[in-house]
């Protein structure tokens, strides 16, 4: 895998209101490459073991019903700088505090329905790419 990837995840909320589209749209403006992409369901235990590193704080049960309930899609994006400008592209976790123009700000619901998620490190987007792609789906 070459340097400069990250992974997102464009939660259920937005795949339920249609929102996958123009979401893709801002991730192709913004100039990365889509080198992987899978459409699929999150089970509530893939979910605990993705968000593993949060278990036994007040928000996991909860982001892990939600994100198990309904589809995602999850995606490998390559880009110099790709975790730094995708965080810039999607805006603030809290869409009240995301700045004009980013995706969270425009497509959010609340909080835990942000839209969609991405790696906030390296070390995470090696785990996240890793759960989701074999290296045989990569390109």
């Amino acid at each position: 895998m070459p340097l400069g990837y990250t992974l997102a995840m464009i939660k259920p909320s937005a795949c339920r209101k249609n929102h996958v589209g123009p979401i893709l749209a801002m991730i192709n403006q913004a100039d990365f490459r889509i080198s992987a992409i899978r459409s699929t369901k999150l089970t509530k235990e893939e979910a605990e073991r993705f968000y593993e590193m949060h278990r036994g704080k007040e928000f996991y049960d909860d982001l892990c019903e939600f994100m198990s309930s309904g589809s995602i899609i999850a995606l490998l994006l390559e880009k110099e700088n790709a975790i730094e400008d995708f965080r810039k592209l999607i805006g603030n976790t809290n869409p009240e505090m995301a700045e004009e123009g980013t995706v969270r700000k425009r497509f959010a619901e609340s909080l835990q329905k942000n839209a969609i998620h991405g790696a906030d490190s390296p070390e995470n987007a090696k785990r996240e790419a890793d759960f989701f792609f074999n290296q045989r789906e990569r390109y």
